[in-house]
């Protein structure tokens, strides 16, 4: 038997939501004001922060970088707990928990230690080299990586604790070797689990800014970097307008997964029938 939630459970969700989503919406109206400073609209509407996005070189700069590092951190976060993973599901070392609990320590630990740590690192790299090193989009890339990679370790390695051992050993008594049983055999069945982990990694690469903080100055100013800095020299309202626009961003892609789901469960149950 299927039980549905009543009238007073669908109320109650939707009030919670609208609760949730209250901060959100406020953020709107501000992003119309024609004033310099943050203030909701009372006579007029403007968009003139919404065009200050489109022609301030600053905000272009900083979009573009921020979509670059996210792109770079993701990709080698996520190759880098794809790796990891393989090994400890293929092989099971002896101190496998151990391991996992070293790959881990990033999401556990306090952000400031591992900002500072990382700022160090850095600090000391860029006596080595100018490419990765404070300051720098490989350097910011890098120390992204290192605080996004446990969350693509742990989206990878229940991805394939879902996959049978049995498919492996088949292949390795048939012959195959390493490379083709891993790529072959094993990443095709959870290449939807490294896909999560390339975009959960993005998004927190993007959003990123504690750390940030510490690696930057003033050549590698991400997104989040200068919408703090707006808010801690000069309230600039164009941080409510990128806001919106972010929200929007986000809406239409969960509208529009929603919608290839939907699309793909009707054509599966057209083809079932």
């Amino acid at each position: 038997m299927r039980l549905r939630p009543g009238p007073l459970a669908i109320f109650l969700t939707v009030l919670i939501g609208i609760f949730m989503l209250m901060p959100l919406l406020a953020v709107v109206p501000v992003s119309f004001t024609p004033k310099r400073f943050l203030s909701v609209p009372t006579d007029t509407l403007s968009l003139r922060h919404y065009r200050t996005l489109i022609e301030d070189r600053e905000w272009i700069e900083s979009i573009s970088l921020s979509l670059r590092i996210g792109v770079l951190s993701a990709a080698f976060a996520t190759a880098l707990a794809t790796f990891f993973s393989l090994g400890m599901w293929m092989f099971r070392p002896r101190f496998a928990g151990l391991l996992m609990g070293i790959a881990l320590l990033p999401m556990v630990a306090p952000p400031v230690v591992s900002a500072l740590t990382l700022y160090f690192f850095l600090i000391t790299l860029s006596d080595l080299n100018e490419i990765v090193a404070y300051d720098t989009l490989f350097g910011v890339a890098l120390a992204h990586s290192v605080m996004i990679v446990p969350f693509a370790v742990v989206l990878v390695s229940v991805s394939l604790a879902q996959v049978d051992r049995r498919m492996d050993l088949a292949a390795r008594a048939m012959g195959a070797g390493l490379g083709t049983r891993v790529f072959r055999v094993i990443l095709p069945n959870i290449k939807f689990g490294v896909i999560a982990a390339f975009m959960l990694t993005f998004v927190l690469s993007w959003e990123e800014i504690a750390v940030t903080i510490f690696i930057t100055s003033v050549d590698a100013v991400t997104l989040p970097r200068l919408m703090w800095q707006g808010l801690r020299d000069n309230i600039d309202p164009a941080i409510a307008a990128i806001s919106v626009v972010l929200i929007l961003i986000v809406i239409t892609i969960v509208l529009g997964k929603t919608f290839v789901q939907h699309v793909l469960k009707k054509r599966r149950a057209a083809s079932q029938g």
